[in-house]
């Protein structure tokens, strides 16, 4: 689609992300240029004029939500590019959002140093910042069926709370974590299914009181896990406060993990692992 398209859609269509990303629909006024020029102006083009305020990550951005909503492109090559999984290597995927993208991240001068994701382990990060649970059902096939791996470990839900691609029910969001679910168990793959991280707000999206609905879809996750033989890692409760929101001392923003952060989750993820691998597929 091209970028015409792509604005015109989103300036008229009601599209989430011109909220997203913070932009109002232009407003032109032809009495105002006129009175400036001496001449009657022609009307603008809308679309045109709000694509060039636009900044290049904001361009990408509303470029791939309507070309690749997905973002299927992210590890398409990367997945193609990996040899078949061993008989014997106890192949992982984790598959999340900016919280798994960011687990492994060098420091910056921006962001402070992340734990390593599992030094020498056959592990595979397949984390996509700001991603919602439908666009991980989406890739699910692309970057974790295909790449045939024993376990996969799945943290998802904080983005869906937060609306990062429309309102959604927590009835929604269970059912895809249950999908994503049964699609591995069906392709002999083992789920690890992880607790949502507390927070007590989101500093994208303010207001949305996020701590009670991320108890309640915790709740649920525990309890499908244990209905169907699933293994449950509850990042959860060691990392909470009082309040139910995340620890001042394990993240810089509330919401995303520092290495101390990490350094909890680490060993949660790898027992979960290791009993998931002790268990038959069913």
């Amino acid at each position: 689609m091209d970028r015409k398209r792509i604005l015109s859609c989103a300036l008229f269509g009601g599209c989430l992300s011109v909220a997203l990303l913070g932009w109002g629909r232009p407003v032109f006024s032809q009495a105002t240029a006129t009175a400036a020029t001496g001449q009657e102006a022609k009307p603008a083009d809308p679309a045109e004029a709000a694509w060039e305020k636009l900044t290049p990550y904001q361009k990408s951005q509303l470029e791939r939500m309507y070309n690749d909503w997905a973002f299927l492109a992210k590890f398409r090559d990367a997945d193609k590019s990996l040899p078949p999984a061993p008989a014997s290597e106890g192949r992982v995927v984790f598959l999340g959002d900016s919280i798994t993208e960011g687990w492994g991240m060098k420091a910056t001068a921006t962001s402070p140093g992340r734990g390593e994701f599992f030094p020498g382990k056959p592990y595979l990060n397949r984390g996509i910042s700001g991603q919602t649970t439908p666009q991980m059902l989406l890739r699910f096939r692309q970057d974790v069926i295909e790449l045939k791996p024993k376990v996969v470990v799945l943290l998802a839900g904080t983005n869906d709370i937060a609306e990062n691609t429309g309102k959604m029910t927590l009835g929604e969001t269970e059912g895809n974590i249950a999908s994503m679910s049964e699609l591995a168990r069906a392709n002999g793959i083992r789920p690890v299914l992880c607790s949502v991280l507390p927070a007590s707000d989101f500093w994208w999206h303010k207001g949305l009181e996020p701590a009670p609905k991320i108890k309640v879809l915790n709740a649920w996750i525990k309890e499908y896990a244990a209905r169907n033989g699933l293994v449950f890692v509850d990042y959860y409760s060691a990392m909470a406060n009082s309040e139910g929101g995340l620890k001042t001392e394990f993240s810089p923003d509330g919401v995303h993990p520092n290495k101390a952060g990490y350094d909890v989750m680490a060993p949660l993820a790898e027992a979960g692992i290791a009993e998931a691998l002790k268990n038959p597929i069913h």
